[in-house]
């Protein structure tokens, strides 16, 4: 992954959430930032293979492909009473 130039935001927690997560940073040697940071990157990144997926699979909707097998009967027989 390129290092690219970062930029600070500025977010407001409740005490009790700023409470808990500084104790999880410090469970997992890392900061609030990182942390925060992190788990951004995760939601990011599971968003943009969410629609990769979501175009693929419509792109192949598109295609219309053929599965196999063969329609033997006309509308007709299908829709008798």
């Amino acid at each position: 992954m390129v290092d690219t130039p970062k930029q600070n935001v500025t977010i407001s927690l409740s005490r009790e959430i700023l409470r808990k997560a500084r104790v999880l940073a410090a469970r997992r040697h890392t900061s609030i930032s990182r942390l925060l940071a992190d788990q951004i990157a995760v939601l990011v990144g599971e968003e943009e293979a969410y629609e990769r997926s979501k175009r693929q699979a419509i792109s192949l909707l598109d295609q219309r492909l053929h599965l196999g097998g063969a329609i033997n009967a006309s509308r007709d027989a299908w829709h008798e009473r």
